[in-house]
Order: C-alpha cells, then sequence, then structure tokens
C-alpha cells in the first residue's frame, strides 16, 4: 500500500525480448529480478533489448568495442538494427566516458546523422536498467494514456489560476458589460 494515499501501487511489468547473446549478462538477470518476463531469442540483433508492449529498442554497446571491433562492423550493427526498430536508442557503456569513449560516440553521432538513432552514455547496469524501463514505461499505452490525461489536467489547472487568464476574462465580462449597455 503506498502511504498516505490508501491506494495500492502496482508494479510495472513488461514482457522484454532479449538477444540470447546476453543471456548470463547482467542486465537479463536484473530484468528477471524485477520481476519482467525476459524472452530470449536467436533472431534479434545481438544486445538487443526489446520492449514489445513500448515498441522500443535498445542495442547495448560496450564503449571498449568501438576500439577492439572493425568500426565499420559495428556501423554495419547499428544500421541493421535501425532499419528493423524505428524506436531504437544505442546504449553506449563504458565506466568512466572518457576522450577516447567520447571520441567513438562522436564517430556513430557523425555516421548515423539525420537517422532516428538516439545515442545514449551509460556508466554500468543499474543505469542502464533504470533508464531503459523509464524510457520503455513512459511509452507504453497505458501510461502514456496516463501522462496525456494528467498534462492536460496540470495545464488546465495553470490556466485556470493565472492572473493574466483571470484579468482577461475580467477584461471581457467588462467589455461585454459595456456593449450590453
Amino acid at each position: 500500500m503506498a502511504e498516505g494515499s490508501g491506494q495500492e501501487k502496482t508494479r510495472w511489468t513488461a514482457t522484454v525480448i532479449v538477444s540470447s547473446s546476453l543471456q548470463g549478462h547482467e542486465i537479463s538477470m536484473s530484468l528477471q529480478n524485477q520481476q519482467h518476463r525476459v524472452r530470449y531469442s536467436d533472431t534479434v540483433e545481438n544486445g538487443s533489448i526489446i520492449f514489445s508492449l513500448s515498441g522500443i529498442a535498445f542495442l547495448l554497446v560496450d564503449a571498449q568495442g568501438l576500439f577492439f571491433t572493425e568500426i565499420e562492423v559495428l556501423f554495419e550493427r547499428i544500421k541493421k538494427f535501425m532499419t528493423i526498430h524505428r524506436n531504437g536508442f544505442l546504449l553506449l557503456s563504458a565506466a568512466r566516458h572518457g576522450p577516447k569513449e567520447w571520441d567513438g560516440m562522436f564517430r556513430v553521432q557523425q555516421r548515423f546523422l539525420g537517422s532516428n538513432l538516439r545515442i545514449i552514455p551509460v556508466h554500468n547496469t543499474a543505469e542502464a536498467i533504470k533508464l531503459m524501463l523509464t524510457i520503455a514505461k513512459t511509452t507504453s499505452k497505458p501510461h502514456l494514456d496516463n501522462i496525456r490525461y494528467r498534462m492536460l489536467m496540470a495545464k488546465t489547472q495553470i490556466v485556470e489560476q493565472s492572473c493574466v487568464w483571470k484579468m482577461l476574462h475580467q477584461s471581457q465580462l467588462a467589455c461585454s458589460f459595456v456593449n450590453t449597455t
């Protein structure tokens, strides 16, 4: 139970399709520990994590891999990932993002400039999980509708309580009173 609200707080869970290459990885274990339904697949791109309810996909790339693998091979992986997933994020993982890592990220950004790829640097598994779950949750249909409703209510409340709005409303009433006499 949520304290003071009297409402039961439900935990958000999702079905997550994870590349078989991440089967023993901390990310898949952490998702399972948080009660998400993790399904492994050999048919998705290596390093892919897909939240099917949200239509969001993440490609996990180790920043050190930018230096040890051929960059064109990585670019082909990213290109393939982008053609399959319209809402794709590249998670560039490094414990410390130094000059080499930022240079690698810059090269990826230059190569995919103008595309729908969004690059996000992450430092550890906990940060990556939190980021993925936040994005996936806020873009899932039930929560998206709830966020839109809350935004509309906040906008309405701001407009109704605005000093300028009250002044305009009084001015309009005064003008309509003058026009009727």
